[in-house]
Parts: C-alpha cells; sequence; structure tokens
C-alpha cells in the first residue's frame, strides 16, 4: 500500500495555496485601481460604478491562474475596465425602457396567476374524470373551448336535449360535492381547518 503524504504537504495543494496567496495580494493591491477606473468611466457608460467594478474583477478573476500577469497591469486593468464601459454603452443602447402607459405586465400575463389557472383548470379535468356515469362526457363537452350548445351537446352524447339539462344539474352536483371535499373552506377568520 503507497503511503500518500499528508494534506498540508502535497506539491498540488501548496502550489494552489500559494496562487491563491498571490490572487489575494494581487487583488488587495488593484483594488483601489479598479474603483477609481470603474467610478471614472461609469458616467460616460451611464452605468453605476459598482456595476462596472464587479464586472472588471469578474474578467480579472476569471484568468486562468497559469497564465501570467501582464507586465503592466495598470494599464491592462483600465484597458479591462473600459472594456466593460463599452459593454455597458452597447447594452444600454439596445435595451429599451417601458412606456409610461403600457403597464409593465398585464393581469393577464403575471405567472403566479397563470400558474394558479393552470393548477385549478388540471384539478377541475382530474375530478371530471372521476365523476360517475356519463357525467365525465356531459362535463367534457360543457368545458370544452368550443363552448357548443346544448343542442351540440346532445348530438354529441346520442342523447334528447331535454335529458341533457337534469343530467348537467346531477353531474354539476356530483362535481362540486367532489372539490368541496378536496379543497378545505377556510374557518370563520381566514383559519384553515
Amino acid at each position: 500500500m503507497a503511503h500518500r503524504p499528508p494534506a498540508a504537504v502535497r506539491p498540488s495543494e501548496a502550489a494552489r495555496l500559494a496562487q491563491s496567496a498571490r490572487s489575494s495580494a494581487l487583488v488587495h493591491a488593484l483594488l483601489p485601481l479598479v474603483r477609481a477606473e470603474a467610478a471614472a468611466e461609469a458616467p460616460g457608460a451611464g452605468a453605476e460604478p459598482g456595476d462596472l467594478e464587479q464586472a472588471a474583477w469578474v474578467r480579472l478573476l476569471e484568468r486562468p491562474a497559469a497564465e501570467p500577469w501582464p507586465g503592466d497591469t495598470a494599464r491592462w486593468v483600465r484597458d479591462v475596465v473600459r472594456a466593460e464601459a463599452r459593454r455597458a454603452r452597447r447594452t444600454a443602447a439596445r435595451e429599451l425602457p417601458y412606456r409610461y402607459e403600457e403597464p409593465a405586465a398585464g393581469p393577464e400575463s403575471d405567472p403566479e396567476r397563470a400558474a394558479l389557472r393552470t393548477d385549478r383548470s388540471q384539478m377541475l379535468r382530474a375530478a371530471v374524470g372521476r365523476t360517475p356515469g356519463r357525467c365525465p362526457l356531459v362535463l367534457t363537452a360543457m368545458l370544452s373551448p368550443e363552448d357548443l350548445t346544448y343542442r351540440e351537446i346532445a348530438g354529441e352524447l346520442g342523447m334528447s336535449q331535454g335529458s341533457l339539462g337534469p343530467l348537467r344539474s346531477r353531474c354539476l352536483g356530483c362535481l362540486r360535492r367532489m372539490l368541496a371535499a378536496e379543497v378545505a373552506a377556510p374557518e370563520l377568520g381566514g383559519k384553515e381547518r
């Protein structure tokens, strides 16, 4: 069985720690320069200085560890911040603000309401499928997006138009009882049972 050196002495770990220490020292050394450059470029870019500074740090720290730092680090930092400022200007030029008259999102496009509508629809369709006898056929026809008339539903189900009304009432009553049992009504004062 080969003996492995302790984790603190492994060469790869030691190299990583040394690189991390160099990076940390470099970050502390470059912090004032990055802040100053971001503050200088932000007004012309139409961006917040903090946003430019953050984008510059991301670019600076994404560099591969094996890649050496350029000789003129200050110039390199300025170039990175200016490149981020140009990118922010291009982005701002493409963005179109909402006009004041236009609502950002109407009630029909609200994701929460859409999810609730979908959930209610799925619950209703599942309950319709569990109703007895001919009720699933009648209720499915009633829920059709084509908005069928009594005559069309009766013809589709092969029954008289006069018997459709009472059957529909019984099926809706059954569906109402099923849904009431599944969804507990809140007590007075808003408490759930």
